[in-house]
């Protein structure tokens, strides 16, 4: 008998196989500037999150805000030379105390 239900494709898995291409491609083309795979990651997860949204599937705050972290680390990269800054601005360690006053005000709130 012919299976007549229709499989939705799960949205984590596509996010997971784009930004390992996205990770593929950056490695296979090192002169790409710095912030790129961070702006791709955060695009990804992003979308990640409007495309359960349209679905009306439930959403991860986890996975948009690391989204919206991910798409300031590449802008930050990427405007690093445009800042002319005479220190080196430590952004990956900003992001990861972002990332925890976060997680820790969201629990603190409850």
């Amino acid at each position: 008998m012919e299976n007549t239900r229709k499989s939705n494709p799960d949205l984590s898995t596509i996010a997971w196989g784009a930004i390992f291409i996205l990770w593929g491609i950056i490695e296979m083309l090192p002169s790409l500037p710095e912030g790129i795979g961070a702006l791709g990651i955060g695009a990804i997860l992003i979308g990640l999150t409007l495309a359960r949204r349209s679905k009306g599937e439930p959403t991860s705050a986890f996975t948009t805000t690391i989204g919206i972290l991910a798409l300031l680390w590449g802008g930050l990269e990427l405007a690093r030379p445009l800042l002319h800054l005479s220190f080196e601005l430590p952004i990956f360690a900003i992001l990861l105390l972002a990332l925890g006053l976060i997680i820790l005000m969201r629990e603190l709130k409850k």
